[in-house]
């Protein structure tokens, strides 16, 4: 079974449009792991924007499940994460200024970094996963630098799928088999939502994991409002 890891950056970056603690990500954390998640993702970026680097250490007692720490490699990020010992690393390309992660990593020109990272991270026994895209010849390099499991970037999957066009799936179908015949661990993410995960779970072989964000918790404030708008007229009432 694929296991679901929920990435809480938008609780974070709701507390932090306040200021104070509300909502705590720890608070969530707790609960997400509760309601079955078998997983919690953060993703914090250098200007901490939405996850604090203190959030990935208050976090720690809290996750019983997996770990899971995504971002670019820069020093700060690679201190953090040998610091705090998650589960899982998910090293990510994506700038500074990138509002949202945009792409995969280049396998072949990034090769010797990503070897230099991944080694200095399984020397710590933290498992390592790169995000990148369903190119089989990005893939088939990506084993050399040691990783022991790819995220497959499904942007591209979501859009098309939304159009209606379910034989996007099929480039992440063959980078699932290839990943597998090489020895790597499949992760998916990004864009990935209620109307298209069962379709793209069923159709993915060897899929273990998917890390899912901003859709998720979107649909929880949609699904969960008329709930608590009527708890406030009850109280009101009462």
């Amino acid at each position: 079974m694929t296991k679901l890891s929920v990435n809480i950056n938008k609780i974070a970056t709701l507390r932090n449009s306040r200021g104070g603690n509300t909502p705590s990500v720890v608070k969530v954390s707790e609960d997400i792991q509760r309601f079955g998640a078998e997983g919690i993702t953060i993703h914090p970026r250098p200007d901490e924007r939405h996850i604090r680097y203190q959030d990935a250490f208050d976090l720690i007692p809290t996750i019983k499940t997996e770990y899971n720490i995504e971002g670019n490699p820069i020093k700060k990020f690679i201190d953090l994460v040998l610091a705090v010992k998650p589960t899982q690393v998910t090293l990510v390309p994506d700038s500074v200024d990138a509002i949202t992660s945009n792409a995969g990593w280049d396998s072949i020109k990034n090769e010797s970094f990503l070897t230099e990272v991944i080694s200095e991270f399984k020397r710590n026994n933290i498992r390592t996963s790169i995000f990148i895209d369903a190119d089989l010849k990005m893939i088939e390099n990506a084993v050399k630098t040691g990783a022991d499991r790819i995220e497959l970037y499904t942007e591209e999957f979501a859009s098309e799928f939304e159009k209606g066009n379910k034989q996007a799936i099929n480039p992440y179908i063959e980078a699932s088999k290839l990943s597998h015949s090489l020895g790597m661990k499949v992760n998916a993410g990004h864009d990935l939502n209620l109307d298209n995960i069962h379709f793209f779970a069923q159709q993915m072989p060897y899929l273990d994991e998917v890390s899912i964000g901003h859709a998720l918790i979107s649909e929880s404030l949609y699904l969960g409002l008329e709930n608590v708008v009527n708890m406030y007229l009850h109280k009101l009432k009462g």
